[in-house]
């Protein structure tokens, strides 16, 4: 990730625009039966921004809309428009965020201030901008008081945000023997939807259509600030308003323990924050205090590594030709073959599945491609920084390295790189099946979650 020193533009956008304002949201069901909720943001005179989300029609909202409660979705909605505000905000960084819409309480200030310099750890330090949580924002809001929670009578059946990669498999494959469950897609893709082609569930899930402003693509072109929010937290009160929608309790992602390590070594700056343990315990605490005593947002992979979803991952092959993880090559359905995160699922995988396959999948080996040395370093930790990406820890990637040598006669070029290095020598006498077993003890799973789960990796101990 290329750092640029913004810190000036940073302090003149400031002082040129001091006040963001959050000034509304709305929500209404369109004739076609879509949930579309919009909001408005401003700055100054001159920027406004006015973004729209559709909630796609599906039969598992008719009860709710037909119970007449839409008025219990406000606090949802406004909460939506205090995570996407910040997609928006971070153009100009205004001081002061004047909220003229929902309710606030100062316990709810804080966990918004916490988010928001948290998730916008790496946009700061690649803009070369250090600043502290209290120097960042002032939130200012129109009313002080707590949010009124609502009680919906919710089922105790779930929802998987699929994302189109080998993490969202691996929960939809474990979650599905045991309870109901309905697949969420944000913006689908080929990828998302092929994922659940292959699972037998096409054509039944709930759908989210988001786009950003064009507003705020055309400041971007003219040189306002831009840089990394956190989806992940946006996505989490997306899947609660599903939730109530569709009238599920259970919210199961797919972040594992990995996600908990910093990008940025010796520092909390961290790509993955709203994917870690952290942010998942403040929100749950969010929406206990404000929202719903009903609904369980929550991790299903969090006690394992992604060298343990990598394993289970390897037993689904009929996912092996449509899984994508490369933002790069989204939009067109590919791998890239050129980026940290091809280079990380192709290395997390290689223990697990025979090199010509992994050949297969991605369409080269990208173990005989120099040009990817220096990411190669980045992921190992012989950099400062790990990627700004969604990959694993340095450990895993050592281990995984360590672990692929032993299936080749003749290395390739990374793999001859990594075999002259004293992280090979120490890694090489890592005990794989061990580092299979471990769980992370901090997790939100029940017992019979997590005793499923370490039944399903002890039987595939090699």
């Amino acid at each position: 990730m290329p750092i640029q020193n913004n810190l000036q533009k940073f302090n003149d956008l400031r002082k040129e625009y001091p006040v963001f304002v959050y000034d509304s949201y709305h929500y209404e069901i369109a004739d076609n039966g879509n949930l579309v909720v919009s909001f408005s943001f401003f700055v100054g005179n001159a920027i406004r921004y006015n973004p729209i989300v559709y909630i796609k029609k599906h039969s598992l909202f008719d009860d709710f809309y037909t119970s007449g409660n839409l008025e219990k979705l406000q606090d949802f909605v406004f909460s939506i428009g205090m995570i996407e505000l910040l997609s928006y905000w971070k153009s100009t960084c205004s001081p002061i965020i004047e909220v003229r819409c929902g309710s606030l309480d100062e316990e709810a200030v804080s966990f918004w201030k916490k988010l928001y310099f948290n998730g916008l750890g790496e946009f700061f330090y690649t803009n070369s901008i250090e600043i502290s949580i209290d120097e960042m924002v002032t939130i200012v809001p129109q009313l002080f008081t707590s949010a009124k929670k609502h009680f919906f009578g919710l089922k105790d059946e779930t929802i998987v945000p699929i994302g189109g990669g080998k993490d969202s498999v691996v929960t939809l494959e474990e979650l599905r023997l045991a309870k109901p469950l309905i697949p969420l897609i944000i913006n689908p893709r080929k990828a998302t939807l092929e994922t659940l082609k292959a699972a037998g569930m096409d054509g039944n899930f709930l759908e989210i259509q988001r786009e950003i402003d064009p507003v705020l693509l055309e400041l971007n072109a003219k040189g306002f600030l831009n840089g990394h929010t956190p989806f992940s937290a946006m996505l989490a009160f997306y899947s609660l308003l599903l939730g109530v929608l569709s009238g599920r309790k259970n919210i199961a992602l797919s972040n594992e323990s990995s996600a908990n390590e910093a990008t940025v070594a010796g520092t909390e700056i961290n790509h993955q924050y709203s994917k870690s343990y952290e942010f998942e315990a403040d929100f749950r605490r969010y929406v206990k205090r404000y929202l719903s005593d009903e609904l369980n947002y929550y991790s299903f992979l969090r006690p394992l590594s992604e060298l343990q979803i990598a394993r289970l991952f390897s037993q689904y092959p009929q996912y092996f030709s449509v899984f994508k993880s490369c933002n790069a090559g989204s939009k067109q359905d590919i791998w890239c073959c050129n980026c940290s995160k091809c280079l990380f699922t192709f290395i997390i995988l290689s223990p697990f599945i025979a090199p010509e396959k992994m050949r297969e999948i991605f369409g080269e080996n990208l173990f005989e491609n120099p040009s990817l040395l220096y990411i190669l370093q980045e992921l190992c930790g012989l950099t400062a920084e790990k990627p700004f990406e969604c990959v694993g820890t340095v450990d895993e990637v050592c281990v995984a390295l360590a672990q692929t040598i032993k299936k080749y006669e003749k290395l390739p070029v990374l793999l001859q790189y990594f075999a002259k290095t004293e992280l090979y020598t120490k890694y090489a006498a890592v005990d794989l099946n061990e580092q299979l077993r471990h769980f992370e003890p901090k997790h939100f799973l029940n017992e019979l979650e997590i005793n499923q789960l370490i039944d399903k990796i002890n039987k595939l101990q090699r």
